[in-house]
């Protein structure tokens, strides 16, 4: 599939994973070719948005995902078979070593590939204002709270959104998505993110985190399960 006005490849982190990122915006004329590419389910759900922005972003951001998929399957996008299996957790019907994830923020989405891992994506506009204070109390452990001591209140800022992107990416890949056990997930920022330590599932000897290389208003991580 070559790069389009809505998707284009990201440098990939891995040889195993690849990267694209999806503007969520289509032109009107677009309408009725996509409508074609999705499935039943699909073309139900978007009937149910009930602004007309959501139902384009989300139309346009499955119709992307499938011509992602449908290209590294060699098939045609339409014939995609997206299911949802474990935990909600959706994947390709029968593609043995396919693993795939989606992220979204505003009209942009992240789309992430891996053939020998479970993979979880996400994404956050770099300006996107949080409360810093009440996420680091509940969502970050004592090792990250100390990491932002020295920082300024907008380096601050960035600091915990990349944290919650690698944390909320690990999450996704388990499948536990907000269920997941934040507060007791230890990432590591210094020198590329890494898991210092983590319960269960997330023990950092399953894991590899990644810097996704997106546009420079956004941040984003990639993380990999080898469970």
């Amino acid at each position: 599939m070559n790069d389009s006005p809505n998707v284009r490849a990201l440098p990939s982190p891995t040889s195993s994973v690849r990267l694209w990122w999806c503007r969520l915006r289509a032109d009107g004329s677009d309408a009725e070719s996509f409508e074609a590419i999705l499935s039943d389910d699909e073309r139900r759900r978007a009937a149910r948005f009930g602004m007309a922005l959501l139902r384009d972003r989300y139309v346009t951001g499955r119709v992307a995902l499938r011509r992602v998929l449908g290209m590294i399957l060699d098939i045609a996008p339409a014939d995609v078979c997206i299911v949802r299996g474990t935990r909600g957790r959706p994947h390709v019907n029968d593609a043995v070593g396919i693993d795939f994830n989606v992220s979204h923020t505003g009209d942009c989405a992240l789309v992430g590939v891996s053939t020998d891992a479970r993979i979880g994506v996400d994404v956050e506009r770099r300006d996107r204002q949080i409360n810093v204070e009440g996420l680091a109390r509940k969502f970050l452990t004592a090792g990250e709270r100390d990491a932002l001591d020295p920082l300024d209140d907008d380096a601050r800022r960035v600091h915990v959104l990349t944290l919650w992107t690698c944390k909320e990416a690990m999450s996704k890949a388990t499948g536990d998505a907000l269920s997941a056990p934040f507060a007791s997930i230890d990432v590591d920022l210094r020198q590329g993110p890494h898991l210092r330590a983590g319960p269960g599932m997330y023990a950092p000897s399953a894991w590899i985190l990644h810097a996704a290389q997106v546009p420079g208003d956004h941040v984003a991580t990639v993380a990999l399960w080898r469970a």
